[in-house]
């Protein structure tokens, strides 16, 4: 097991591109800057897709937790190649309370999920509800990133707007949910805005993603911007 984890990491390190590792950890503060190492996300991509193939790749799924950035980022992006949904969804369950920050959290979207969005949806509640700030954040993710089209239903932006959380993290994957959303179904879920059923932080940062939006008119921006909550 040392033996694979040694020579995964010397390879990240032999990838590492230090001006990118100064503009990368600023993105996330969450993150101890001794932790990343600077490695470009399509670099990582291309080498989980070569690690996936290994027959003992499972040793450092297993070896948890991880030191670097670099190395959670790889654990998911290796997660995706999975194609059993079972065993996937097992290892997202397995790595999801190591996760410490957005960018590890909104990167990878197993591909297997995209064919089994039922089966999924049960874990996606579950995930939603976590007390755990990533956890939380890649739930409202997941349900974003699969339920505002054809599987749309008015329950998912009810299970959205239900959850409750003092995090910044958690609170501004509301916000990208609800203004995704309107620019998905925005008759659906526009009463949300209208009858002031979000947090005041999260319905704004709603109206001001969604007002950012090249999906949405210029007349629904004007509109949502004059639901505004006026801070005192």
């Amino acid at each position: 097991m040392n033996e694979l984890k040694n020579e995964i990491r010397e390879h990240l390190f032999e990838m590492r591109d230090e001006p990118y590792r100064e503009f990368q950890s600023a993105l996330i503060p969450t993150v101890n800057k001794e932790t990343v190492i600077g490695v470009r996300t399509p670099a990582l991509r291309r080498y989980a897709k070569e690690l996936a193939k290994l027959e003992e790749i499972e040793t450092f799924l297993q070896d948890l937790p991880h030191l670097y950035f670099e190395e959670n980022n790889l654990h998911f992006f290796i997660i995706e190649q999975t194609a059993d949904f079972e065993t996937c969804l097992e290892q997202v369950q397995a790595f999801l309370p190591y996760v410490d920050n957005w960018a590890t959290c909104d990167q990878a979207c197993p591909k297997v999920f995209k064919r089994h969005k039922q089966e999924l949806l049960p874990s996606i509640r579950e995930w939603v509800e976590s007390e755990q700030t990533y956890t939380a954040r890649y739930g409202l993710g997941m349900l974003m990133r699969f339920f505002l089209d054809e599987d749309f239903s008015p329950e998912y932006p009810e299970m959205a707007a239900a959850v409750q959380s003092e995090e910044y993290y958690v609170n501004m994957m509301i916000a990208w949910y609800f203004a995704t959303a309107l620019a998905k179904q925005y008759d659906a879920v526009l009463p949300y805005l209208k009858e002031y059923r979000l947090s005041p932080w999260v319905h704004n940062k709603t109206i001001q993603k969604a007002c950012e939006s090249y999906r949405l008119t210029e007349e629904q921006k004007a509109y949502l911007k004059g639901l505004k909550v006026k801070r005192k």
